[in-house]
């Protein structure tokens, strides 16, 4: 017990020792491992001094006290040795436990240093990574504002010169422009020119005739005694002549006379024979006319037929209608080889599909001996209504006849038997017959218009009676610019009905080529008879030059609105306007100042109509 007493006693003071010189606690030479390499040192705290016995530095002598008071006491123990040795024993013991410590610690700081190692190059890797990504990507960026940049380069350049296109079309423009109002001005300095030039060769024709009917006039007026003598010679023995004759003739009619009047029997004989001549004479004229006038009645065409394919009469024109049926068997030959089967009408495609269908199914209809089936064409003017019910007609091997609805009022109450005597001839032909009734608004309209006369009305009910049930001998064709005012009765009896709309651009160049060639390539190459040329003189032939197909479709797109028939007028006024020049040529400023000029009277007439409306 007192062993263990003088240990602790002995350990204490060591310890004591060791806190008052820390740097004889290893006695081997070992420094203790300093925490600063791996940590920095906190700051010592601060002791409390709690006892009065401590210094201010916070030192208790306490211990210290304790330690020599046990050192003393094991000084003088007899057990002092064991206690030096045991505690020699501990201090080598720790000595060793901190040596290992030591050889741990420094295991410790290599692993360490290995893992900062790995940690430092693991860094400088991702730092190269991060470097070679950021180089990568900023090459990226530099060729994605290289590639826009160049993109916004080719951009304005390609926007330059679509500007500069631009500005060079604008300028070509300007200058075609240009060139045509030079030419068109040259053209009107020249055409004024030769205007000019004309009133003067007029006014020079003029002074020259004046002088020579002056010179004549002088003339005669010198020879004017001369001739007077020798007329009044003349009219004296012409006047003895008929004198001398007159009284021959007056003395034989004188004594026939006479011989009658002497003689009874020559005088009644005389009276007798006078008279039954006067009234053979009369009396064959009145019986002609009657047996005439019944024959014409029966045979003849009746008076509302304005134009037919059949003669006034059965005998009539044969040798001319086989004439006509060669001739329009050629022109069916040659409008075949040209691709229009429809001669001079020139329709829009899907109409004279229908037109064809219809004068096919007519034909097969006429065949079979089926009830033919009515028709009603309806457009504006000159769109070539009747042109096509005569193509029609023709097509499906049918007469054609042809009567105007305004011919029927003045009729007044003869209408109704002239109905009646149409529809009777109109039933005669043995081909069959299509009655073309154009303006049938004008007696065809509804029957309870108050300005319907009671003629009018009847002659309507004649038709619509004659018209109730379907025929195998008469097609009925209507035509009108204004459906709407048709009898309701009327429309009911109508099977088929075609709108002929204004020619399209295509047709209207159609036209325009078809009408040229008519009026001016044409102009001057028909066949005339020697007497003709002797007499009247062979038409001049026009000359056309430069006028081309693009020209032409300038002019069918001007002509926007105009009708067939408005074309055909345009170029009969463009073959005047040749024929009124000098040279008769037809060249491009001449058949463009005439279309233009057209064109403005049409915009002019439809202002005055009432119906302008803007074009295309």
């Amino acid at each position: 017990m007192a062993f263990k007493t003088y240990a602790s006693a002995i350990a204490a003071a060591a310890a004591s020792a060791a806190l008052l010189n820390p740097s004889n606690a290893y006695a081997d030479g070992i420094s203790p491992p300093n925490p600063s390499e791996n940590q920095p040192s906190p700051a010592p705290p601060k002791v409390r001094n709690d006892h009065p016995r401590t210094t201010s530095a916070g030192f208790d002598p306490e211990a210290l006290e304790r330690g020599v008071k046990a050192l003393k006491e094991i000084s003088t123990s007899p057990h002092g040795k064991k206690v030096f040795e045991t505690i020699k024993k501990q201090e080598e013991t720790k000595q060793a436990e901190l040596a290992a410590k030591v050889a741990e610690f420094r295991q410790m700081k290599a692993l360490h240093e290995t893992e900062r190692q790995k940690i430092i190059y693991d860094e400088q890797k991702k730092l190269a990574q991060h470097q070679a990504q950021t180089k990568s990507q900023m090459a990226k960026y530099e060729d994605e504002l290289a590639r826009k940049r160049m993109q916004a380069e080719n951009e304005y350049q390609r926007g330059r010169n679509q500007e500069l296109v631009k500005m060079q079309e604008e300028s070509s423009i300007r200058q075609e422009q240009a060139r045509r109002a030079t030419e068109e001005q040259i053209q009107a300095q020249r055409r004024q020119t030769e205007r000019e030039k004309a009133e003067i060769e007029r006014e020079t024709i003029r002074v020259r005739a004046m002088a020579e009917a002056e010179g004549r006039a002088h003339e005669a007026k010198l020879a004017e005694d001369v001739n007077r003598r020798m007329l009044v010679d003349r009219a004296n023995a012409e006047r003895e002549k008929w004198v001398a004759a007159i009284n021959t003739t007056f003395e034989h009619i004188g004594g026939g006379i006479r011989a009658i009047l002497t003689d009874q029997n020559k005088l009644v004989v005389a009276v007798g024979g006078v008279t039954a001549l006067a009234a053979g004479v009369y009396t064959t004229r009145e019986g002609a006319r009657v047996i005439w006038g019944y024959i014409d009645r029966i045979l003849g065409q009746p008076s509302l037929i304005r134009e037919s394919s059949r003669g006034k009469y059965p005998w009539s024109g044969m040798f001319s209608r086989a004439m006509s049926s060669l001739s329009r068997r050629n022109d069916s030959g040659s409008a075949s080889k040209t691709g229009n089967g429809f001669g001079d009408v020139i329709l829009h495609p899907s109409l004279q599909k229908r037109i064809e269908q219809l004068s096919s199914a007519t034909a097969n209809t006429k065949a079979h001996q089926a009830p033919f089936r009515n028709m009603l064409f309806y457009g504006p003017p000159g769109t070539g209504k009747t042109m096509a019910a005569r193509e029609l007609a023709r097509k499906s091997g049918l007469d054609y006849a042809l009567m105007t609805g305004g011919d029927v009022a003045p009729l007044g109450s003869q209408a109704v038997t002239k109905i009646h005597q149409l529809f009777d001839w109109a039933k005669k032909s043995n081909k069959g017959l299509l009655l073309f009734i154009d303006e049938a608004d004008a007696f065809l309209c509804e029957r309870n218009k108050t300005y319907m006369s009671e003629a009018q009305r009847s002659a309507l009910n004649a038709l619509l009676f004659r018209t109730g049930d379907q025929s195998k001998d008469i097609v009925l064709a209507l035509a009108t610019n204004r459906p709407g005012d048709l009898d309701s009765a009327v429309a009911d009896r109508i099977d088929e009905v075609l709108e002929f709309p204004l020619p399209g651009e295509g047709e209207r160049f159609k036209l325009l080529k078809l009408y040229l060639d008519k009026y001016i390539a044409q102009a001057g190459s028909g066949k005339s008879g020697f007497v003709k040329d002797l007499f009247k003189g062979k038409p001049q032939q026009i000359e056309i030059k430069g006028l081309t197909d693009d020209i032409v479709k300038e002019a069918a797109a001007k002509t926007e609105g105009f009708s067939g028939r408005e074309i055909a007028k345009l170029m009969a006024s463009v073959q005047a306007a040749v024929y009124g020049s000098e040279n008769c040529v037809l060249d491009p400023s001449l058949f463009r100042e005439v279309v233009d000029y057209k064109v403005a009277e049409h915009q002019q007439r439809r202002k005055l109509a009432g119906t302008d409306k803007p074009m295309a």
